[in-house]
């Protein structure tokens, strides 16, 4: 049986969720003859593992499956954590719970300290950079795996010289390169993304028919560590003295109302804002110095390129020249023409037509067809709508 397999002698980390597309990976992969160890990152869960169980390894194959219950929370939940024990224990992979929360403190600093800024934080992206693939990627090393897997919908690729690139996923609609354009290129060679070649549909089948239990489980929609998706109350919780009352303007400069705290919105928010002026209104701008909301019709929100540093570059030509391309300025929209370059430690992205809600905090992540070119986190909107 295993002389012929892919992946005979070869030792992978999979990042284990509790989800279904990380545990069709490490099915797959188990499948292939890779020597598969399961890994669940316990983040900053209140409800955790050990006060559950009582032992940091959840792995028990005397376990019976049938006697566990499959969770319906968000990422990184004591429900996540048993699900992918669960799934480990059908498999019969080793698996671990790796204490991570105090590392996970610095990403829950980086939201506070964004949205305090008056920036929208991307936790994920920063998730994905500092720990998947960042302090798993030391641990992976400790125990001499040769790859960390992950139930990413993307695809590691390779260009005319042989060197690894990060790819879309083949189900668009599905992609998650965004999330990871800010993974070191030096260790795109160590990833690996079994399910981006598949849909959706086609991975929930596979978990059916390897009698995954969490072949119908909803996918997590929710950021981790905000459950009931009330951010400001996170934010106001850890900086209070950050918080006062303020104004809300309209783009003239005229007081039209009054808000507890700028945290509250973001840009491009139409709900929310307490202020009715007989016509449709957005939050245009947010000034962390003034304390001050700006509020206006839909056409202020346009904008025609941004600004980007923190740049990550995953090819070998970095462009110093306008070049075309594709940019995707959050992660539930689908990239638009643009053109971009990189001056200095700055990235400029011009699109084709001008894109809404241009937000300080988020990645704008450039493309060429499916090859993830590089990317950064935006400072600026640049440009007028014409």
């Amino acid at each position: 049986m295993g002389k012929n397999l892919i992946g005979t002698g070869k030792k992978v980390l999979v990042a284990m969720s509790g989800g279904v597309d990380s545990s069709v990976t490490a099915a797959l992969l188990k499948s292939e003859g890779y020597e598969v160890v399961g890994c669940f990152m316990r983040l900053g869960s209140d409800d955790s593992v050990e006060a559950a169980h009582g032992y940091d390894n959840l792995y028990d194959a005397s376990c019976d499956p049938k006697k566990i219950k499959i969770g319906h929370q968000g990422c990184c939940s004591l429900n996540d954590a048993s699900d992918a024990r669960h799934v480990a224990a059908i498999l019969g992979v080793p698996f671990y719970v790796m204490n991570f929360k105090k590392d996970f403190g610095r990403v829950i600093d980086y939201f506070v300290d964004e949205y305090n800024a008056g920036r929208t934080p991307n936790p994920c992206v920063r998730c994905n950079d500092w720990l998947k693939f960042g302090k798993l990627h030391d641990y992976a090393k400790s125990i001499d795996a040769d790859f960390i897997a992950s139930g990413h919908y993307a695809r590691i690729g390779r260009d005319g010289n042989g060197r690894a690139q990060l790819l879309r996923g083949k189900d668009h609609k599905k992609d998650q390169s965004y999330v990871l354009f800010g993974s070191p290129r030096d260790r795109l060679d160590e990833m690996m993304l079994p399910i981006g070649d598949m849909e959706k549909d086609v991975v929930r089948q596979i978990a059916d028919d390897y009698d995954l239990p969490v072949f119908d489980k909803p996918d997590s929609q929710e950021i981790c560590f905000v459950p009931d998706n009330d951010y400001a109350r996170l934010v106001k919780m850890r900086s209070p003295e950050q918080f006062a009352e303020g104004d809300i303007v309209d783009e003239e400069g005229k007081v039209v109302g009054k808000h507890q705290g700028h945290q509250h919105f973001t840009i491009g928010q139409r709900r929310g804002t307490g202020v009715a002026l007989g016509y449709p209104i957005y939050v245009t701008g947010r000034d962390p110095e003034t304390n001050v909301v700006t509020v206006g019709k839909k056409d202020a929100l346009l904008s025609g390129g941004c600004e980007a540093d923190q740049i990550n570059w995953l090819t070998d030509e970095v462009p110093n020249d306008w070049i075309t391309c594709e940019a995707k300025i959050r992660y539930n929209s689908l990239p638009k023409g643009a053109k971009c370059r990189v001056m200095g430690d700055k990235l400029e992205v011009k699109f084709d037509e001008p894109q809404e809600a241009v937000t300080p905090g988020q990645a704008v992540v450039c493309f060429a067809g499916d090859v993830v070119l590089g990317g950064g986190w935006i400072m600026k909107a640049m440009g007028e709508a014409e």
